[in-house]
């Protein structure tokens, strides 16, 4: 029997009010012990992603261990390992993510891992096989940024602006995307040698950052207030999808020997994302648990019947 893995220690002031309403909701099918713990390791990623990333990568790997099988503890372990440059365990988690949820939200992150791995090739096949007109707009957004970047990577700097330019870069409207979008544009224009075009764009962003900081400079842009929504009023439950887990449960069995080692989800999803770079089947692995206190290894959903150091821009 493997000795369960210390976890991180949770401040006593922590408490799972502190974890969005919208993310507790998921944790519901959870014993309450079991909830409340994971949701407090949530709360304390969430604490401290910007300024102590690896902290909050042990407490996302905590709550990996515990709820293996719930969509937005894979998301979060995902982006903490995408900020910890560990980008081919957030490609891992990005896919089981997607998966157990059936959303593309975090496609951008998707194709900024690939870029990370080394992918920029892999990365614009990503980005090409999602619906865009389907995303929301700070999606689409980041994804074109996403997408811009694969494409300097393969040193096409004209393309890396063409992907840039959608519908979202008007330079007369600001949304809380617009300051990137603005600042990507400006520096492909830098890199074609339009200095002036640069300028104007960078002094867009830069009116649109003012004007969001809701500072009075609000200049030419007219700030789209209504974009902003409410998480809660949006939210939904991740989807059950049987023909997702039936067409998985072959790659999860081939793939279970990756998670051998429960205490080091790491390693394990370092080794499914070689595989995935030989022929393509990561998308299928999953590192969750069978119930809610198993620590992770790969899964097998018919049997459980449920289921930023960020690469250059």
């Amino acid at each position: 029997m493997r000795e369960r893995v210390p976890e991180p220690p949770l401040p006593e002031e922590i408490t799972p009010k502190d974890l969005h309403p919208a993310a507790r909701n998921e944790l519901k099918t959870l014993s309450k012990e079991n909830a409340e713990q994971v949701a407090r390791h949530l709360a304390m990623v969430a604490r401290l992603i910007d300024d102590e990333p690896a902290r909050a990568h042990e407490h996302a790997l905590a709550a990996s261990r515990r709820a293996g099988r719930i969509a937005v503890v894979r998301e979060t372990l995902a982006i903490t390992a995408y900020a910890t440059e560990d980008f081919a365990l957030a490609l891992r988690e990005l896919r089981t993510y997607r998966r157990i949820s059936g959303k593309d939200d975090q496609i951008a992150l998707i194709v900024d891992s690939e870029r990370g791995v080394g992918r920029p090739d892999r990365a614009l096949e990503e980005g090409r096989g999602v619906d865009r007109a389907a995303l929301t707009p700070d999606v689409r957004v980041a994804l074109a940024i996403a997408m811009s970047g694969a494409r300097l990577d393969r040193g096409e700097t004209e393309l890396a602006l063409g992907e840039l330019e959608i519908p979202e870069l008007n330079p007369d409207r600001a949304f809380e995307w617009s300051p990137a979008l603005f600042s990507a544009y400006a520096a492909v224009l830098e890199d074609l040698g339009r200095a002036d075009e640069s300028a104007f764009w960078n002094q867009r962003a830069e009116v649109a950052t003012s004007a969001l900081g809701l500072d009075g400079q609000f200049d030419e842009i007219f700030v789209e207030d209504g974009l902003v929504e409410d998480f809660d009023d949006d939210f939904e439950e991740p989807a059950d999808d049987a023909a997702d887990d039936t067409a998985d449960d072959a790659a999860d069995a081939a793939d279970a020997a990756d998670a051998a080692d429960a205490a080091d989800a790491a390693d394990a999803s370092d080794a499914a994302d070689a595989a995935d770079a030989a022929d393509g089947t990561a998308d299928a692995a999953d590192t969750a648990s069978s119930d809610d206190n198993a620590e992770p290894v790969a899964s097998d959903d018919s049997a459980s019947d449920e289921t930023e150091g960020e690469p250059e821009r």
